[in-house]
């Protein structure tokens, strides 16, 4: 036969990751199978499970291939109509199509008329929602292990950090060092022992960057770190990931185990004289471990607790030798520095940050999930050209960058460039890459009290200032949003903040208060609004609100049915009211009245 027309006709690729299988991927693949057989198309179609394509709020997602027509929002009674317009005809369904005709080169860049995709590059991302990620063969098939083919046959150790360094990578996971000035100083150091470790604990609220990219494409973090390997001279790396991603430790367990079969990790890859493994070790989800130090005693069995530095893990890391640690994104940039080279890479970004950065972009914006931006771009272009702006016509208010350790900018830094030193100027931080966009009903002391309460609970208790310090700016928060806040709390919270971030031992009680800090500059008078006046001007703090029953009211009954304290009264037909006393501000009257006759003041 001839190999041409052993080749599929088209090939439709299901999205698998966590937002799509929670919205019944394996049901839909279920029912294309069942429709294929049915018009005999099953043997010239290729069914592929991906993993996130990032448009988390078009899922479950269904691409079908040649043509790359994306269907989003699919439901197993759509697939009839798919298989015979599409599949048999030819004609896309227009009314399920999010997207049309949009390409991937081998740079990377994605082209074509596409809202979502048009202003992003997808680097770390390449091959996250095109490829089987359980297939190795598929990751073959784009290039995969090239760039450690390249490596071990045709670069020294010493050339490899040489292009790393030249790249200008700086480390993903938050605090921007210089991904290659790393691997020089853990490749300098002698010891007859050296480790390599991938940081998967990503614990920020809202981020899921790590996560779907090990779930989409665990094979360029395996390769990534068998480069790194062979730069510094380490023959045994470890992926720490928390236990609360059973999809990407499957997937990454099998990669893995498909890597050894083949050749690509263990003794002797390729071939050559250089020999490899991994390990994983799962965390139980304590958000300080994320801290390189906290991280390297978990793996040895001790409690998650950072230590003071130096020396740093590069000098006397894992078991007292030297250890080479960077986050999931980082690994997957490596290949494509290693294949394509420095000066490229170097081509995108900004002066001082190369490349892209992925953001999992949520809050009160249409188009969430993950986006891979050169860096540069500002945030305006992210919220509003990638994540099509604010739903329900509402204004925007702030957005938060860098997880729960940000700052949260207003409207006036909207067209910030996003790197490293313009979100520090502008009074935040790039974080692990957690974006979380506000609108105008967001109440700025209460996003902060719940970021505090996340850092607060996630600390360690080791070091004084960020134990007690957090708990006492915590106090206080909780005080202002529940109306018995007092003259001088402001200046209570930004003393105790500034002290918190100069005396904390690690990273995590040092920028604890930004969020604290950078709504304090930002919104003051919201602060001042909740202590002076008891209000909150969002309407959100509960114990600060207060619902009356305005004339408009036509006695229909529906608030009375839905107050679950019993607080409303009134005959039918007439106008009801609200027991003040009784009511517990719940906002069940508010939401259920279908005629605007309950105020919210």
């Amino acid at each position: 036969m001839n190999a041409m027309n052993t080749l599929p006709k088209y090939i439709v690729t299901l999205c698998d990751g966590p937002t799509c299988m929670h919205q019944r991927s394996k049901t839909l693949k279920a029912v294309i199978e069942e429709e294929l057989k049915k018009r005999g198309l099953y043997e010239t179609t290729s069914l592929v499970l991906s993993g996130c394509l990032g448009m988390c709020n078009k899922s479950p997602i269904v691409i079908v291939n040649p043509g790359y027509t994306i269907y989003g929002g699919v439901s197993p009674e759509d697939i009839p109509e798919i298989v015979e317009e599409h599949l048999v005809k030819g004609k896309p369904v227009a009314r399920l199509a999010i997207e049309e005709d949009y390409l991937y080169n081998r740079f990377y860049r994605v082209f074509g008329d596409v809202a979502f995709f048009g202003q992003q590059m997808r680097i770390a991302l390449r091959n996250c929602g095109i490829m089987d990620p359980e297939s190795l063969d598929d990751y073959l098939s784009l290039r995969g292990y090239e760039a450690l083919a390249k490596v071990l046959t045709d670069m020294s150790p010493a050339q490899v950090i040489s292009e790393v360094k030249k790249s200008g990578l700086r480390g993903r996971g938050g605090a921007g060092f210089l991904t290659g000035l790393k691997w020089e100083n853990t490749a300098r150091q002698k010891s007859d022992e050296k480790f390599v470790i991938c940081n998967a604990d990503e614990g920020d609220p809202g981020a899921f960057m790590d996560r779907s990219t090990i779930e989409g494409d665990p094979h360029t973090v395996i390769e990534g770190m068998i480069i790194g390997g062979y730069a510094i001279g380490a023959h045994r790396g470890f992926v720490y990931i928390r236990a609360e991603y059973p999809l990407a430790i499957r997937r990454l367990r099998k990669a893995i185990d498909e890597a050894r079969r083949e050749g690509l990790l263990g003794t002797t890859i390729l071939d050559s004289a250089f020999s490899f493994d991994i390990e994983i070790k799962l965390g139980a989800g304590a958000f300080v471990c994320g801290e390189e130090t906290a991280l390297i005693h978990s793996i040895e069995g001790r409690r998650g607790m950072p230590r003071p530095r130096p020396p740093y893990p590069s000098q006397k890391g894992l078991w007292g030798r030297p250890t080479l640690i960077n986050n999931v994104e980082t690994w997957a940039n490596i290949p494509v520095i290693v294949l394509d080279g420095a000066d490229w890479f170097t081509t995108i970004g900004t002066e001082k940050s190369k490349g892209t950065k992925v953001f999992a972009l949520a809050g009160n914006v249409q188009n969430t999930g993950l986006v891979e931006v050169p860096m540069g771009t500002t945030l305006r272009e992210i919220i509003y050209d990638i994540g099509g702006g604010i739903p329900d016509n509402k204004k925007f208010k702030a957005v938060q960058t860098g997880g729960p350790s940000g700052g949260c900018l207003p409207e006036q830094y909207l067209d910030t460039r996003v790197d490293y030193e313009s979100l520090q100027a502008a009074g935040s931080i790039m974080g692990s890459g957690g974006m979380i966009v506000m609108d105008e009903g967001v109440c700025m002391v209460n996003i902060a009290k719940f970021f505090l309460e996340f850092t607060q609970n996630e600390s360690c208790g080791k070091c004084t200032p960020c134990r007690e310090g957090t708990k006492r700016m915590l106090e206080i928060l909780q005080r202002i949003t529940k109306g018995e806040g007092i003259e001088g709390d402001i200046e209570k919270l930004e003393r105790l903040g500034t002290m918190i971030s100069k005396a904390s031992l690690c990273g995590l009680g040092q920028s604890a208060p930004n969020p604290v800090l950078s709504t304090l500059r930002h919104f003051r008078a919201e602060y001042e609004e909740h202590i002076k006046n008891k209000r909150c001007p969002a309407g959100t703090c509960v114990d600060l609100l207060s619902y009356t029953i305005t004339d408009g009211c036509v006695g229909c009954g529906l608030c009375r049915k839905k107050c679950p304290v019993g607080a409303i009264s009134g005959e039918p037909k007439q106008r009801h009211v609200i027991d003040q006393a009784a009511c517990i501000n719940c906002g069940q009257c508010y939401a259920a009245c279908k005629f605007n006759a309950i105020q919210k003041s």
